[in-house]
């Protein structure tokens, strides 16, 4: 450009238009720096801070039973974008919208967002064959007269664990499926959950753990992609609703079966046992309860059996 800052001298001229240009570059490069501290402003009001943390954290413990610990910055990362798109300035702002939602809408938005639910066909397999070789055995010969098995799958989740005890109860049974009512019930807090539950669409690198007999009885390719979905035949055996752990059961009879696995990990100690007593209350003499392989009951406290590692009995 000009030479004259180097040496004083003035060693070339440039059109009007051409310091024009320049000026606007410039003023479009200011105006740009100005949005990135304006964006990174409004980032920063997204910040939780302890007040709104525990105001959140108390709100689901009371609501949900589940302790988010020390889990402030997991909140502040799953919450983040969801307030900025909703328009909440601050934490407070979005609780103090939550709690005045006649709706519930935003409670449940809430609650999927903060729960993890991470699963997949044939996880914890050895529950399954258990099930299968000793626990349905037991029940069929129970039930012989009725023909009526009650199992309860508390936290289903995206559907791989209600189907799984659907297809196990199919090859059981065999033929004489048909003449038994073994309709397995699904519940999960998180309606989003739910509604790819009832969908029953899965990747198929998410089936690839299961037999092929089964994926050839109880899935059909989508055509033209690279997903499966469940049989209408197999979404029959599978009631699914939306429920909290913390109400009241219910259930006008007993359970045989409760699956309530790899679900109290979000509970402390006092919820868990509070948990663990309703569910043992709900299940018929001898019925059997299965909870995660990595979760533990805390045995002074429980009336329930001690089968093996993760499955108790009444």
């Amino acid at each position: 450009m000009l030479n004259i800052i180097n040496n004083g001298v003035i060693d070339g001229w440039y059109p009007c238009y051409f310091i024009h240009i320049i000026i606007y570059i410039i003023m479009i490069m200011a105006a740009g720096e100005r949005k990135k501290k304006a964006g990174a402003l409004g980032r920063l009001r997204h910040l939780i801070t302890d007040e709104e943390f525990f105001r959140i954290a108390n709100y689901l413990k009371k609501r949900y039973g589940i302790d988010m610990g020390q889990k402030k910055v997991i909140m502040n990362g799953r919450l983040e974008n969801y307030m900025r798109r909703g328009g909440w300035q601050s934490f407070n702002d979005y609780m103090d919208a939550l709690q005045k939602d006649p709706s519930g809408k935003l409670e449940k938005e809430l609650i999927d967002h903060l729960t993890t639910n991470h699963t997949f066909f044939m996880r914890e397999f050895e529950h399954f064959e258990y099930f299968k070789s000793t626990v349905l055995p037991y029940l069929k010969n129970k039930e012989m007269a009725r023909k009526d098995l009650r199992i309860w799958c508390g936290a289903s989740s995206t559907g791989e664990e209600p189907y799984m005890i659907a297809m196990v109860l199919k090859e059981f049974f065999g033929p004489d499926h048909k003449n038994w009512d073994t309709k397995v019930l699904a519940t999960d807090i998180s309606t989003k959950v739910l509604q790819k539950a009832i969908a029953g669409v899965y990747r198929s690198e998410s089936i690839d753990s299961l037999p092929d007999k089964w994926k050839r009885q109880f899935l059909k390719k989508l055509p033209g992609q690279d997903q499966y979905v469940v049989t209408d035949e197999l979404k029959k055996e599978v009631l699914f609703r939306q429920f909290n752990l913390m109400n009241p059961f219910p259930f006008k009879k007993k359970m045989h079966v409760v699956f309530l696995r790899n679900v109290m990990i979000y509970f402390d100690g006092p919820t868990k046992q509070e948990l663990v007593r309703k569910v043992y209350d709900c299940l018929e003499p001898g019925g059997y309860l299965f909870i995660g392989t990595t979760e533990t009951l805390d045995r002074g406290s429980s009336d329930f059996q001690i089968i093996r590692p993760s499955i108790f009995r009444k």
